[in-house]
């Protein structure tokens, strides 16, 4: 999840990034009420896949049930209505389905099939965060079902715990593997801001520093037990990568795996929304590119979440996170000026985030909740998705 980051640089952003989005046309408003299938219909389709999840839905699940649209094949989730303001121009979007945090885990695979429909409409990759209240067989299943082009980021969200959490999600994640095939895993991220949450603990801030080589010396391990499961199970094409806070990657974690997450966040960087584009963009490319391409594995690299919040809750709210407001109006600036010139320069990023997270606005509070280009009933908000 996005977080304050204290030592992001202050990097100018590039004005021939900021004079390509100035030429974009006007911006429209267009209110999507998104597509969505009844939840019998969708049970009955997974019965039909065969699909065996222990998880059940509960009443923390959203629900935006709807009558089934014209056209649509009840037995099918992969025949399901296209909506025309849906346009496929985001390289990747950051993805958790509702309800998979312990230890209610009140996801449901009708829920996540919804999801897959629409994400299917806007990307073809998006990345997990961990694995916990089977999301991983949960996603896999969904994309089984509704027979979309994604590939998928599965996680590995592991804590400071002695291997609990990683072995508990390594067990769910080779389940899932082994159910419903790798045909579509692109690779597994072992920790997500793991070096970033351990050494601000210890009240460092040196990634490279005495805690964050005890964080390392956790997570490398980790990572190649995760290499070793992969191998075991004829899969090692799958690759092994890494996510941490754009600022906090340790060399020693970076130089074990095959890929690295960067968390970039304009709005955390006290950026406006003129400058926020160029900046992601530019901060990306000096410190996280340049790092991988300093070790000898040059890891590939990835914008792991970018965005920018349309809300902030009472509880935690801090007037002065930045210079530009927190607003759906802003998202639309944002999105106009990074989505498309990403894709024309090659940057690889995943859209920090698909939905509203209800669930963040009273653990975290602040913007933490309001990051999706989707509310938490599905409903895509009041922007206009550019065609790249």
């Amino acid at each position: 999840m996005p977080v304050p980051q204290t030592n992001y640089q202050n990097i100018e952003s590039r004005s021939d990034w900021l004079e390509q989005s100035q030429k974009a046309s006007k911006r429209s408003r267009i209110i999507v009420i998104g597509s969505v299938i009844t939840l019998a219909i969708l049970i009955a389709a997974g019965v039909a896949l065969g699909v065996t999840l222990s998880k059940k839905s509960s009443s923390n699940s959203s629900s935006s049930s709807a009558s089934v649209p014209a056209g649509t094949n009840p037995n099918d989730p992969s025949n399901f209505p296209k909506n025309s303001a849906l346009i496929n121009s985001f390289w990747g979007i950051a993805y958790t389905p509702l309800g998979s945090q312990l230890p209610q885990c009140g996801n449901s695979l009708s829920e996540v099939i919804e999801d897959i429909q629409l994400l299917s409409q806007v990307t073809t990759n998006i990345r997990l965060y961990g694995a916990d209240c089977n999301q991983s067989s949960l996603v896999l299943a969904a994309i089984q079902a509704t027979q979309v082009n994604m590939s998928v980021y599965l996680g590995n969200y592991p804590a400071a715990d002695n291997g609990t959490a990683y072995e508990r999600q390594k067990g769910e994640i080779q389940t899932a593997l082994q159910q419903y095939g790798a045909g579509h895993v692109v690779g597994i991220t072992v920790g997500n801001e793991f070096i970033l949450d351990y050494i601000t603990a210890a009240g460092e801030t040196n990634p490279n520093g005495p805690a964050g080589q005890e964080a390392a010396a956790m997570l490398v391990p980790w990572i190649n037990d995760t290499r070793s499961m992969l191998s075991s199970m004829g899969l090692s094409n799958i690759s092994v990568g890494n996510a941490d806070a754009g600022s906090y990657f340790n060399n020693e974690v970076l130089s074990a795996v095959d890929y690295g997450m960067a968390n970039v966040h304009p709005w955390f960087a006290n950026q406006s929304i003129d400058n926020a584009a160029g900046w992601t963009w530019d901060f990306f490319n000096s410190t996280d590119v340049a790092l991988a391409q300093s070790l000898p594995n040059k890891p590939k690299m990835f914008i792991a979440e970018t965005g920018w919040p349309t809300g902030t809750s009472s509880f935690n709210a801090n007037p002065n996170d930045g210079p530009s407001l927190a607003s759906v109006e802003n998202l639309q600036i944002f999105i106009n000026d990074f989505a498309c010139n990403a894709t024309k320069n090659g940057t690889e990023y995943f859209f920090f985030e698909f939905s509203d997270e209800p669930w963040k606005n009273t653990t975290y509070g602040g913007v933490e909740g309001y990051w999706g280009l989707f509310d938490s009933n599905k409903n895509l908000k009041n922007i206009t998705i550019p065609q790249c």
